[in-house]
């Protein structure tokens, strides 16, 4: 597994390296949530139950993964600029901060959520059917909230360091040990969603284990400090990797307000048949955002490290081949939604009523889809730029100005009724996206062209 040289001439291979090992690396970290899903989906007379209560878990599920990228996807862009510029020590220090905010922070969540988790899922819409499927499973997720959020938060960190094949690999060990595990736990042991929980925690604490080792070990050029005087929460750095990070972790914190804002509405416009609909769509979505999420994301340390490095036309270079591939994965995606929404819906339940359901709530959901293209690469630029402000108004226009007052104002237009919770998507898509892209070019490409001329 080689390092891969951020510098080199060819744009579209270095992306390929750095994008291909993250896509499979995504892929993979969605398994432990999605085959949880396909399994559940299929136990009988309680497939369609199931998926729904773990449709409930979804928000704090989000607000874990929302302070992973908090200190991963702040802090990697920042120990990347650092590394072009030959600054290792500043680079590890980086690093370090942001390990210690990882572990604090799980922490912190585990104990709140365990004290908290029953009311929280009534405020999410868990009714007395729902709640004895989805609480043991909150309750058993949150044990691992340390290991996922450090095997998540600090594989950024190899990725700048041009291992991305490492951090496929730490996840490929977790997610075959989660799918071995799963079936194991939920059928032959008659656990059901006690054992998809289970299987999920013992996966992740194993991809935690091999990370740690990583960068503990001589292959990584950043390594993590040995003393624990090495993880201080400096203030100014602790400050720019939560200032950077603020646009993912504004952009998970409002997918968990969009996805309780659904849930509570669905639940009173079709009730638990609707919120299982909307587990569902929101899997379809998980799967389908993989390999743009990978691309940007493959794309975001090249683009730091040639902003350290003061290269203005290859960072060009990178955005328009990041944009162009994403536009045209999303167009293709798009039109295998409208064409054959039950092959996608069928992945997750066989339930008939759930499949006549799912099916016209699939295809309204992704009709935009090819414009979160636009938002994804807008995000990316400004993140990898280090443009705080920009990277955070824009997640919070998408989803908290547009998505949340839509889920709650549509339904009531015109009799939409569930069907309008659906609509609210494409639209902010539409909007939001082609909003963060064109303010992206306007403030972006003079500050390169200043660059090349300095």
């Amino acid at each position: 597994m080689r390092q891969v040289d951020f510098s080199g001439e060819k744009i579209l291979p270095t992306i390929a390296q750095t994008a291909l090992p993250l896509l499979a690396a995504q892929l993979l970290t969605l398994l432990y949530s999605i085959v949880d899903r396909i399994y559940l989906g299929r136990i009988p007379q309680e497939g369609t139950a199931a998926l729904g209560a773990i449709g409930l878990c979804f928000p704090i599920i989000m607000l874990i993964n929302a302070f992973t990228n908090l200190y991963g996807s702040g802090g990697s862009p920042l120990c990347a600029i650092e590394r072009g510029k030959g600054n290792r020590v500043q680079a590890e220090r980086i690093m370090n901060t942001s390990a210690a905010l990882l572990l604090l922070t799980g922490v912190v969540i585990m104990v709140t959520g365990e004290l908290f988790a029953e009311p929280l899922l009534r405020l999410f819409g868990a009714s007395d059917a729902s709640l004895p499927y989805a609480l043991p499973y909150l309750r058993i997720y949150l044990l691992g909230t340390v290991f996922v959020m450090l095997s998540t938060g600090l594989t950024p960190y190899i990725n700048a360091q041009g291992f991305p094949a490492v951090g496929m690999t730490t996840i490929a060990v977790g997610a075959l040990c989660n799918l071995i595990l799963d079936p194991l736990l939920i059928y032959a042991a008659g656990l059901g969603v006690r054992g998809a929980a289970i299987a999920t925690v013992f996966s992740q604490a194993l991809s935690m284990v091999l990370v740690l080792g990583f960068l503990y070990g001589n292959r990584a050029e950043l390594r993590l400090g040995r003393k624990l005087s090495d993880f201080t929460f400096e203030k100014t750095l602790t400050m720019n990797i939560i200032s950077l990070g603020s646009a993912g972790f504004i952009m998970q914190c409002t997918n968990s307000l969009v996805s309780i804002a659904c849930n509570s509405v669905l639940s009173r416009f079709g009730g638990d048949l609707y919120v299982s609909v909307m587990t569902t769509v929101s899997s379809v979505r998980q799967i389908l955002d993989t390999p743009v999420s990978a691309i940007t994301d493959g794309s975001s340390p090249i683009i730091s490290f040639l902003y350290g490095a003061r290269h203005p036309r290859r960072i060009l270079r990178v955005i328009r081949v990041m944009t162009i591939i994403s536009v045209g994965y999303t167009a293709v995606v798009w039109l295998c939604i409208l064409l054959f929404p039950e092959t996608f819906i069928s992945v997750f339940s066989s339930d008939p009523a759930l499949l006549s359901a799912a099916v016209p709530a699939l295809r309204l959901y992704f009709f935009a889809f090819l414009f979160q293209a636009l938002q994804y690469s807008g995000q990316t630029v400004f993140k990898s730029l280090g443009k705080k402000k920009q990277a955070i108004f824009f997640s919070l226009f998408r989803k908290v100005v547009m998505v949340v007052p839509l889920t709650y104002l549509l339904p009531y237009v015109g009799g939409l009724g569930a069907s309008g919770v659906f609509l609210a998507e494409p639209i902010s898509n539409f909007i939001g996206g082609c909003a963060c892209f064109i303010a992206m070019l306007v403030m972006v490409l003079p500050e390169l062209r200043r660059m090349e001329k300095g």
